[in-house]
């Protein structure tokens, strides 16, 4: 699947193709079908399998986890365990709910230059805050939920172009799956288990 960002460049490129193959010719319609090669491998969304795990937090992005450590979580001022992870200049740039439930305003909105947190709870009343930071390029992430929204465990999010970090505040007593340096894939690779108390 192509994300639906990269929509209106692919289409672009393939009418220029088609237009320039049509009538000028093969080689100089060549530079736009690489084009549009270049737009599938950027843009790419493929499906992911989902575990079906109870109390399973799954990965929100692509990326390799740079931090796992425990600090004061800024957006529902409390202790917490935080994941962050720096995706790929040439990964998948979807970001992904990693658990069910409601999307929420954070108790707090941190001053300077934090960024906005979306704060996800789940039906038993677990907390996750999910950051998305800018890119290399300096872009704005966009957020595809809405507060009030109720969003699927590894279901699609948001998006950063080029790829950003990817920060994830979980609750102090989470049990972690990953440690630093892992590779994990957004929806379907578990970075923690909640724990029922």
């Amino acid at each position: 699947m192509i994300a639906r960002e990269g929509m209106a460049a692919l289409a672009v490129a393939v009418v220029a193709g088609v237009g320039v193959l049509h009538y000028i010719g093969v080689m100089e319609s060549l530079p736009f079908w690489l084009l549009a090669a270049l737009m599938v491998v950027l843009f790419r969304d493929p499906e992911r399998d989902i575990p079906s795990q109870p109390l399973a937090v799954v990965s929100p992005a692509d990326g390799r986890i740079v931090a796992v450590e425990t600090t004061h979580d800024p957006y529902l001022l409390r202790q917490a365990r935080r994941v962050i992870i720096q995706m790929s200049a040439y990964g998948v740039y979807t970001t992904r709910s990693p658990i069910e439930g409601k999307v929420l305003e954070p108790q707090n909105i941190p001053d300077g230059d934090l960024p906005h947190g979306v704060w996800l709870q789940s039906d038993e009343g677990d907390d996750v805050v999910v950051v998305m930071t800018r890119g290399p390029l300096r872009n704005e992430p966009r957020c595809n939920i809405r507060f009030g929204d109720r969003i699927g465990q590894g279901k699609r999010c948001g998006y950063i172009h080029l790829g950003g970090r990817v920060e994830v505040y979980l609750p102090e007593n989470a049990r972690m799956t990953i440690k630093e340096g892992d590779t994990v894939q957004g929806g379907s690779d578990i970075i923690a288990k909640l724990v029922r108390v």
